[in-house]
């Protein structure tokens, strides 16, 4: 996940003001001074540079300068980075994409609190003190399944109508005529496997697992193995896919577990998998464990 935050500023006013945010400041070469870094190419070539790596531009200056900046590069209010404007003298902090799922809305503000400017927030849902559903699933580290029907349960919101929503990790039918799918990031797929093992093969047995398991794959928070399986390609290649971490464990660590397992004994001596974790530091107990045998993995969520 993209955490930096960076600022583009081209005048010596705005670059004050840049400087009191306390991100990277990137000033045209000309005004280039201590504390920033030179623009060197045209500055949608620099917005493209930093577009897929950034969780967020600040812009000082005008809209249209951000808007012409970053427009090429635009593609889901789902993966865009947050884009904000700020007038040079600090009086009004302007999300201009991302607002929700990017967190725009909720920068602009701690921003503005920290200028003792005014956030112009524009969202439908924020100026009618509605809840945006696809903020909240940001903030409580949920992926949203079906996001083509954020904009029917936001309008039927903001029309006073009733709108069915599900949080769950659970692959269960539809509960309403219309339902937007919320999933929480809260499982850790344990996982063991024999070296060497394709991507394609791995991806395959770890969907047929979690579809057995009735489990949807977006609520996985981890991928966790023994330590010896740590440069395995297709473990790396799966948490790159999902966009989840990927966690090893000692043998000792592993073995220091205990629980209610099924399975081989051999497997359970060699490679262990049976891994919780509330985040990727911290090994929980398994109470409850599931295992699936396949042809090279066994897998344990």
């Amino acid at each position: 996940m993209n955490t930096e935050i960076i600022t583009a500023a081209f005048t010596n006013k705005g670059i004050d003001l840049a400087l009191r945010l306390g991100y990277k400041v990137f000033v045209p070469e000309r005004l280039s001074r201590e504390g920033t870094e030179a623009i060197a190419e045209p500055l949608s070539v620099w917005a493209g540079k930093y577009f897929n790596e950034v969780k967020a531009f600040v812009f000082i200056g005008a809209c249209g300068i951000a808007v012409r900046a970053v427009a090429p590069y635009i593609k889901s209010k789902l993966s865009d980075p947050a884009v904000i404007v700020i007038d040079e003298a600090g009086r009004f902090v302007v999300p201009v994409l991302s607002g929700h799922v990017g967190g725009a809305n909720e920068l602009a503000r701690m921003i503005a609190d920290m200028l003792h400017a005014q956030a112009v927030i524009t969202t439908a849902t924020d100026v009618n003190n509605i809840p945006a559903v696809d903020e909240w699933a940001v903030k409580n580290d949920c992926v949203i399944e079906n996001p083509e029907n954020i904009k029917y349960v936001s309008g039927s919101m903001l029309e006073g109508h009733n709108v069915g929503v599900a949080v769950t990790s659970e692959n269960v039918p539809a509960p309403f005529p219309v339902t937007l799918w919320i999933r929480p990031r809260e499982l850790v797929l344990g996982v063991g496997c024999h070296k060497g093992i394709l991507a394609d093969e791995f991806e395959s047995s770890a969907m047929n697992f979690l579809d057995g398991a009735g489990v949807n794959v977006l609520s996985l928070k981890a991928l966790a193995s023994i330590d010896r399986r740590a440069n395995e390609t297709a473990l790396i290649s799966f948490a790159e896919k999902h966009n989840i971490s990927f966690v090893t464990f000692s043998a000792d660590e592993l073995n220091a577990l205990t629980g209610k397992f099924s399975g081989s004994e051999i497997v359970r001596r060699s490679v262990v998998g049976l891994i919780a974790c509330v985040n990727v530091h911290v090994c929980l107990r398994l109470e409850k464990v599931q295992c699936c045998y396949g042809v090279n993995a066994c897998m344990v969520i």
